[in-house]
């Protein structure tokens, strides 16, 4: 495979000086790069350590959220899938892999859509997702359609200080934030959707998929939100 080489990957110095803006969209050509298995491993992680040691720099002064919030508008914990938040497996699952991984360290979480039209059965209108945390969005996708065989389809990335973990939320509809854009704890994000490889499948039920992945050594690792998830602020 021919790897693509980025220009400021002999750079680092001057992260510190860049704008939280340029940081995150040099993130989110990173993140597609990995996504896609279109960058060597080894350089993916230099170059993700770099960035990220930047964002935490530049988030450092947001300010914190008191709690969380649950990530769905007008649903609760007990709609996320799996007893006991048990479709939670991490199994070897390694962000560099992109969209090659085998596991799921993640937890799916449903609404009522029968019709799978995207719209709450209830209450005939989409339903929102909410950002858990403060933070900044990081990377996005905006786009997808039927053939493309990305799994995560239309999502956003945010990375929150206050956890130093960045938060997944895949399978969207629409979104309503760019990257760059700093959000508080209960910001619409988009809205719920069936955007994504396998979440397009008529077996599949319209949900969101979740993942937390702390950020250690400046490398991130899967971790099980599900009992702050348990305990986070529901937002009707």
């Amino acid at each position: 495979m021919r790897f693509l080489f980025i220009w400021w990957i002999s750079l680092p110095i001057y992260l510190f000086s860049q704008s939280i803006e340029l940081l995150c969209k040099k993130f989110d050509s990173l993140n597609t790069l990995i996504r896609d298995q279109k960058i060597d491993t080894a350089i993916a992680k230099n170059i993700f350590r770099n960035l990220i040691t930047s964002i935490k720099e530049q988030t450092k002064h947001l300010p914190y959220a008191s709690e969380w919030i649950f990530p769905i508008q007008g649903y609760s914990p007990k709609y996320i899938g799996g007893r006991n938040g048990e479709g939670y497996i991490p199994q070897d699952y390694d962000y560099f892999t992109g969209n090659n991984h085998k596991a799921h360290p993640a937890h799916d979480i449903f609404i009522y859509d029968l019709n799978q039209d995207c719209l709450d059965d209830v209450k005939k209108q989409y339903v929102n997702v909410l950002s858990i945390t403060e933070g900044v969005v990081v990377a996005c996708a905006k786009e997808w359609d039927t053939t493309s065989t990305l799994r995560g389809g239309i999502y956003v990335w945010i990375y929150s200080p206050s956890e130093e973990a960045l938060f997944y939320y895949a399978h969207l509809n629409t979104i309503q934030v760019d990257i760059g854009t700093v959000v508080h704890s209960g910001k619409v994000l988009g809205t719920v959707g069936r955007t994504g490889l396998n979440a397009y499948k008529k077996r599949s039920p319209t949900h969101l998929h979740l993942s937390m992945l702390s950020v250690k050594d400046n490398l991130p690792v899967p971790q099980n939100p599900y009992a702050k998830l348990c305990r986070a602020k529901c937002v009707p």
